[in-house]
């Protein structure tokens, strides 16, 4: 692949977009090797646009995300609905679970009652007050999105029975299934969702790949390294606490746990194409550190800053 350098690489979205969809969710085409990994939206770009909303995923297209992260979850009535916090007062001008609402009273909320920003005299403002966004259902926010960009679509609900049919549900009717790969941090939703649906696309679970690194980086030790063809996601920085036990009680040390490193890397391919998503990209360097580490894709919480610090670098990214 020739090099393009960022000033006229554009993203190049539209001109990808199925080249993109076919190596993020085919089964046996991988990215070309050396290529940019690709980024994706987290939330349709959190730091850019009230999260999980139509406007985020279509501003995070024109920011240059080539895939979208989305969060779904499901109402009393069992609509699935793009939302991430436990409680609806985090983001909107409502409270309380969203699973203990009808689909009727979470339609009337505004969706960006919370996103904040600076004004130019550095003033705390709150635009979309005056100017409501509505909670997306699932279905409305695939149907936003051009049927060539990639989903992944995190589970964000327990228990997970009603979330996981309402999914279902949708993706039949849309036959979405080749476009939308499922995440979830709970293991029973994506294990039902395997179980109801084994042509669904999955993410292999979240503690099978915070072990793995965890064995590489205290152990020195390839664990039972995925098979072939595996998804696998996870926070290219992460806090964590290490926690000895013994006798008169326990000692606690919080570490950033830089574990993406060559060798683990080494150990999550030792049996053949793996794909990793490094979650939490934020940064220049951290772009291009997991580009060197041969990541499928990076996940940002703002496509447009992370666009606009790797333009202002001129580095050629793409391979």
């Amino acid at each position: 692949m020739p090099s393009i350098p960022l000033r006229s690489f554009n993203w190049r979205v539209a001109a990808i977009g199925a080249s993109v969809a076919a190596c993020l969710f085919g089964a046996v085409m991988p990215l070309a090797a050396g290529a940019a990994p690709l980024i994706v939206a987290h939330r349709g770009g959190t730091g850019d646009t009230p999260e999980n909303t139509v406007q985020a995923f279509t501003n995070a297209l024109q920011n240059g995300a080539q895939a979208l992260w989305m969060t779904v979850q499901v109402t009393r009535d069992g609509v699935p609905v793009m939302y991430r916090p436990a409680d609806l007062s985090a983001l909107t001008d409502g409270r309380g679970k969203l699973a203990d609402l009808d689909y009727t009273d979470v339609k009337r909320l505004n969706a960006g009652y919370a996103f904040a920003r600076k004004d130019t005299a550095g003033q705390t403002v709150y635009p979309y007050r005056d100017h409501p966004l509505p909670i997306p259902t699932l279905r409305e926010a695939l149907a936003a999105v051009p049927a060539d960009v990639p989903v992944l679509l995190d589970m964000k609900q327990t228990p997970a029975a009603p979330l996981v049919e309402a999914v279902i549900k949708v993706l039949d009717d849309m036959h979405a299934w080749s476009r939308v790969r499922l995440y979830s941090t709970e293991a029973e939703a994506t294990d039902r969702m395997r179980a109801r649906r084994p042509q669904a696309q999955l993410f292999e679970s979240r503690d099978a790949t915070r072990n793995r690194l965890v064995a590489a980086a205290l152990a020195g030790q390839c664990t039972a390294p995925p098979a072939p063809g595996t998804w696998a996601g996870i926070e290219f920085h992460r806090q964590v606490e290490v926690v000895e036990r013994f006798t008169l009680g326990e000692g606690i040390s919080k570490v950033v746990a830089n574990w993406w490193t060559p060798a683990a890397v080494q150990c999550f391919k030792a049996r053949g194409n793996v794909h990793l998503v490094a979650f939490g990209i934020e940064t220049p360097q951290d772009f291009e550190a997991a580009s060197q580490l041969g990541f499928d894709a990076v996940m940002t919480d703002s496509p447009a800053r992370l666009r606009d610090a790797l333009n202002r670098q001129g580095k050629d990214i793409a391979r």
